[in-house]
Formats: structure tokens, sequence, C-alpha cells
């Protein structure tokens, strides 16, 4: 019979994330991963098999828990005709708010994209689904917002919206008020289609 681990593990991956969230991988050492999750490094191994492990297991967390959750209303079916600027005036204003966590953090992905780590092809192709995940789901919601444009034009918006919401959480970190602006942007271009 097997034994079942002493911890919780979520928790541990939660805790986890937040040191990979905010320094990243190269610099997220085993000492701080052990503090940060109360595991040993023997558990660590044992379970997520290596310090990558428990990298992949914070990434799949922060798209399930972090990511999905709030693309979940465009991607809602039916998609209400707010909810892309919803999205990114609710985005905007937490990027403007330098004690939110998306202000602290930005985003994990964007920030691993980069990192030295993002040349393995595994973690480069999370990065690319992630950003195709992000594209389909504001293409979804400009959809929904102008519905009698061509497929062509929303592609468009979809393309541009998209690179704004990426360009917004790689400055973050150092400005929020730039970041912000590139969220303004986006909302100004979907109007200016209506």
């Amino acid at each position: 019979m097997a034994r079942t681990p002493a911890f919780d593990r979520n928790t541990a991956v939660h805790a986890a994330l937040d040191v990979f969230w905010r320094v990243g991988f190269e610099a997220a050492s085993i000492p701080d991963l052990e503090r940060a999750t109360g595991l040993s490094r023997s558990s660590m191994y044992n379970t997520f098999g290596s310090k990558r492990g428990l990298f992949d297991a914070a990434v799949q967390f922060y798209l399930d828990r972090v990511v999905r959750p709030r693309l979940q209303p465009l991607n809602a079916d039916p998609t209400t005709p707010d909810a892309i600027d919803t999205y990114l005036a609710g985005l905007r204003d937490a990027l403007a708010r330098p004690d939110s966590l998306p202000a602290l953090g930005g985003c994990l992905l964007i920030n691993t994209a980069g990192s030295p780590i993002a040349n393995d092809p595994v973690v480069a192709a999370t990065i690319a689904a992630y950003r195709a995940e992000l594209f389909a789901a504001i293409r979804h919601g400009i959809s929904a917002r102008l519905p009698e444009r061509e497929p062509a034009t929303i592609d468009r918006l979809a393309h541009a919206c998209t690179g704004q919401v990426v360009a917004a959480f790689a400055l973050v970190r150092v400005s929020g008020a730039e970041a912000a602006r590139a969220l303004t942007t986006a909302l100004e271009l979907i109007a200016a289609s209506e």
C-alpha cells in the first residue's frame, strides 16, 4: 500500500508558484522552495521529481487557478458584449494598483518567456499555448462586442489587443502606468472599431 503524503499537494504547489512568480525559475533556489512549501528536499523530489517538475506543476496551477478563471467570461457561451471591456478595464485597474498581485508579479508565463528556461521546447510550447489561449479568449470577447464586423477585422483587433495585454504584463514591473496605458490603448482600439 502506498504511503499518503503528509502534506497538501495543492498548498505546496501554490507556495512554489509564489516563489517562481516572484523570482523566476532560475533564481528560485531549493532552500527558497523548501521554506515556501514546507517540504524537505527529499519530499519535494519524491513528489515532483525535480525543481523543474515542481515548476511545471506550478505553471499548470497558475493556468488553472489564475489565468483561466480570468478568461472564463470571455469564453462563456454566450459571451456578453461587455465582457472584453470588463476584462481589459479590470486588468488595467489591477496593474495600475502597485500593491495588487498582477502589478507585483506581472504574468508568470510572460516573465518566463524572457528567461533562459524558455529555450526548453516544452516550456516554449507551454508559453505559445498560453498566448494562443489568450488570443482565442480575447478574439471571442471582441466578436461578442462587435458581432457585425468581418472575421478579418476581428482577427486584427484580437492580435493587436493580445499584443497590448502581453506588453502590459511585460511592462508592469517597470511601470504600472505604462502597463495601464497599454490596456487603455486596447480598449480604445475596440471602441474605435464600433
